[in-house]
């Protein structure tokens, strides 16, 4: 079959499909691509020419691969969509997501235009000429945020390129971003591919379990464990293991903690969760944590925010036990690993505990108990503040929360937001709470709630989103137009960086360079008055709809007035900076300058030495 590269990339990446637990799903569900030279009559053509795949057109290439993992996410790593970009800066706008995508274990296939193969007419337009080699262009920066990267300088080289791609995609172990630059030349370019090339593939997804001596050596650890807890990662929903996390908590009377993507993996009111954990953790998930003597980590890669830089598992005595796809993270923290699916591997676990009638004292579940209904009350306390004469971000939170059904889903990346919203957010299941914070990206909400909304069949999108974050990226609100997707964009506007505004001044900072103010005259900080931005105004002037409100029954009646709408919405609240979230019993690693001027910084650099002190070394 007689096709130029690109036209062969397209028919071979239609054909490709995911298959786990006998369902069967279509993995490329599409390209996102802002054409220029370097892809308009190589990639775009064959587009054009084969509508088997449906083209999808952003406003930033940045946005786009940031939709496209939203969509994967959403869809339990099954589905995702392929991103093709001219060369030059309409390439390097994706390596910022693409290191999200990765960081995150998020499939997107990266088809970057590249210069010309055949070099005989270059330098060509925005081409980076390197003094080392010719072979060197801008795409090589992609390769430290790829799980895979290949540049195709022959036609024939994508027979074995795209299926080693593929094979990588759908490896939940494995899995980010995978980049495969097109060389403008070669994609016009024609060869004779084998029909077979073509045919429909199902990748299946396979659930591993581990070897039966390896299981029985960790229910034993478990059974001798006083005060065992439950770390949930996103690996729990990923493998649709809710239910089977669910019935192995309630058998055994172990609690669950939750990191940001394990967040929804039982419903906030369920018995034995108690929250989020680590430095945006509840006071519950964290006191528990601190005496816990086994560590049970399902599907998670356990960051610093969620072991606290290290500090936060305080028992002498504590052992890791980690149930994991990916024998990378399984091993962390000295861990007995068990490299397997998270839904058979809790199978496993609950039958055999169960049959031996295992549970945990009654003297711990009573602890547990009590702490899980004092973290209840502190919540109801940050939602109910009733603040004036501007609403608290935490009484937003909640207003929110609260207003959700179990269909609809939020979205946050960067800011205070996440860590406020890991602490209080009510979430009822794993669809419902969306955040990238892997990368904690700021301009990923809009451009992710846009993929989140197109990966669902029912229920509304919540987009939470800080001034910074909004002015970062919001052009794909005009993409939610085109693609007639509606979102509810609450905004919160705190003038500024908040987060790291704050993060400065508890440091013995003076929140330096952090607030949105005219420099002061004769001045070389920004101490001038605020600038104000109608933020209602622009996103008017986008096509959707906007309201600002400054109370708790406004945002409460522009909720309602959001749901009825059948277009997009934007809500700007004005919040109070100075009635913040606390942190709870957990601590963040953010080195101090060891010496300054400032007497702030220099008591703030003491008590950081002591802290580091509690840090494990492993």
């Amino acid at each position: 079959m007689k096709l130029t590269t690109a036209q062969a990339t397209v028919r071979f990446l239609s054909q490709q499909f995911t298959e786990r637990d006998q369902k069967e799903y279509k993995f490329i569900n599409g390209v996102w691509g802002i054409f220029g030279h370097g892809n308009v009559a190589g990639i775009g053509e064959a587009l054009e020419q084969n509508r088997d795949l449906k083209h999808f057109l952003p406003r930033n290439e940045q946005g786009m691969v940031h939709s496209s993992v939203a969509f994967a996410k959403q869809h339990k790593r099954l589905k995702t969509f392929a991103c093709t970009s001219s060369i030059g800066p309409g390439a390097t706008n994706m390596i910022t997501a693409a290191a999200g995508a990765t960081i995150n274990r998020l499939p997107v296939l990266l088809l970057p235009g590249d210069i010309f193969s055949r070099r005989n007419v270059g330098p060509v337009l925005q081409q980076l000429e390197h003094n080392n080699s010719l072979d060197v262009s801008v795409n090589d920066c992609f390769k430290p945020v790829s799980v895979f990267w290949d540049r195709i300088n022959r036609p024939e080289q994508i027979i074995s390129s795209l299926q080693e791609a593929m094979r990588l995609l759908t490896d939940p172990a494995q899995t980010g971003a995978v980049t495969i630059c097109l060389p403008q030349d070669v994609q016009a370019e024609a060869y004779n591919y084998p029909d077979r090339f073509f045919d429909k593939k199902v990748w299946s997804i396979p659930r591993n379990l581990p070897s039966e001596d390896s299981l029985v050596k960790a229910i034993n650890i478990i059974k001798k464990a006083e005060s065992p807890v439950i770390i949930a990662g996103g690996g729990v929903i990923y493998s649709d293991a809710e239910k089977t996390l669910s019935d192995f908590c309630m058998t055994s009377g172990i609690p669950i903690v939750e990191t940001q993507a394990g967040k929804g993996s039982l419903s906030w009111d369920h018995d034995q969760n108690l929250g989020a954990v680590g430095v945006t953790g509840t006071s519950a998930a964290n006191l528990i944590a601190q005496r816990s003597d086994l560590v049970i980590c399902i599907g998670t890669r356990l960051s610093d925010f969620t072991t606290a830089s290290k500090t936060l598992f305080k028992n002498p005595d504590v052992m890791f036990l980690s149930i994991n796809v990916s024998s990378f993270d399984a091993h962390k923290h000295s861990s007995f690993s068990l490299i397997g699916d998270a839904k058979v591997c809790l199978e496993d676990f609950h039958k055999k505990l169960k049959q031996e009638n295992f549970s945990v004292s009654k003297k711990y579940k009573s602890d547990i108990s009590k702490l899980k209904k004092s973290w209840n009350e502190e919540v109801d306390r940050i939602f109910l503040l009733d603040n004036k004469p501007l609403i608290s971000q935490g009484e937003v939170i909640g207003v929110v929360s609260n207003f959700m059904n179990e269909d609809d889903t939020v979205v946050g990346a960067a800011g205070s937001l996440p860590g406020d919203m890991h602490k209080l957010w009510r979430t009822k299941n794993g669809s419902q709470y969306h955040m990238e914070y892997g990368y904690s990206c700021m301009g990923y909400e809009i451009a992710g709630g846009l993929g989140i909304g197109m990966a669902k069949e029912k229920g509304d999108v919540y987009v939470m989103i800080g001034d910074g974050s909004y002015l970062m990226m919001n052009s794909e609100i005009v993409t939610a137009v085109q693609e007639n997707q509606k979102l509810i964009i609450i905004l919160v506007n705190n003038h500024g960086f908040g987060s790291i505004n704050n993060l400065s001044l508890s440091l013995g900072s003076e929140g330096f360079g952090n607030q949105y103010r005219k420099r002061g005259v004769n001045s070389s900080d920004y101490s001038g008055d605020k600038i104000h931005i109608d933020y209602c105004e622009h996103a008017k002037s986008m096509g959707i709809d906007a309201i600002n409100v400054q109370t708790k029954n406004e945002l409460e009646n522009a909720l309602i007035v959001s749901r009825e709408n059948t277009k997009s919405t934007l809500i700007e609240v004005l919040v109070d900076t100075n009635v913040r979230v606390p942190g709870y019993e957990a601590w963040w690693d953010v080195p101090v300058a060891e010496v300054s001027k400032s007497e702030k910084v220099n008591r703030v650099r003491e008590e950081y030495d002591e802290q580091i002190k509690k840090e494990r070394d492993f």
